[in-house]
């Protein structure tokens, strides 16, 4: 009996949490962006800043996830297969982007490929600007989403058996075609749900992305960094409207990762 009313209270606790810090601020969020009906929330959606902010951001989103989706996966079979020099502190810097504040990201990024520093000042010299637009914010956009995919790939890797290996060399297949048709396969559940879960962190990113894209309007300007300044020229319902959009996706997103997760045991 004491089991049982325990076992309540712990879930009465944990549904209020859910309830105050998830369900009700969303709820919110939703409740002001069609405060005033659904003719003003599509205009605020389909006007030409808030429309062209939504798209970059979808655009660059996916090709960051694109990105990350090849990268990720070669840096996670060489952290687990092969053995070097630093590989743990490597393998402890694939974790830093979850641990430093957006907008330190951001600086880091600027003072790197700053017109100030040795990297920006090579790279002005042979005609390359990566400050201030779209490259920008897909370099900022990879760099806070590094861990993602190489975090769900790692385990499922470690997974593998190296029998399969073993006997794919001993019929003659050699390391590309053991990759590609053995290892590859095996792993494509870790890809796609690091891949959504990348996309979706993406898709919210001000932080470093404010700092560094020059948030021109139409050309560099992102949906989070366009539903700021909607906030600050005290249009809440509008930031709200876009808002939605991105809540949405995110939430879609969400609940593909899980029923992959719960369909192949991956854990994130």
């Amino acid at each position: 009996m004491k089991i049982k009313s325990y076992r309540i209270a712990m879930r009465s606790i944990l549904i209020s949490y859910l309830l105050i810090l998830v369900i009700l601020p969303i709820s919110a969020v939703y409740e002001n962006g069609f405060s005033l009906g659904w003719g003003p929330f599509w205009k605020t959606v389909s006007g030409p800043i808030a429309w062209s902010a939504i798209f970059l951001t979808f655009k660059l989103s996916i090709l960051t996830t694109l990105i990350q989706a090849v990268i990720g996966t070669f840096i996670a079979f060489v952290l687990v297969r092969y053995h070097f020099l630093g590989k743990s502190l490597l393998n402890s810097f694939v974790d830093l982007p979850f641990s430093l504040p957006t907008a330190v990201s951001g600086l880091m990024l600027l003072t790197l490929l700053g017109p100030l520093s040795p990297i920006g000042k090579w790279l002005q010299g042979i005609g390359v600007d990566l400050l201030y637009n779209q490259a920008a914010i897909v370099i900022g956009m990879v760099f806070i989403t590094f861990p993602f995919v190489i975090r769900t790939v790692q385990p499922m890797i470690e997974q593998i058996d190296p029998y399969e290996e073993q006997v794919s060399y001993t019929l003659g297949a050699g390391k590309v075609f053991t990759f590609f048709k053995i290892l590859l396969p095996s792993v494509v559940p870790g890809i796609l749900a690091g891949s959504m879960l990348t996309f979706s962190r993406a898709l919210s990113e001000f932080g470093a992305i404010s700092l560094i894209s020059g948030n021109l309007p139409g050309k560099t300007q992102v949906a989070s960094v366009f539903i700021y300044g909607e906030i600050e020229n005290f249009n809440t319902q509008g930031a709200a409207a876009v808002s939605i959009v991105l809540v949405t996706i995110s939430l879609i997103i969400l609940l593909l990762v899980n029923i992959f997760q719960k369909r192949r045991g991956i854990q994130v």
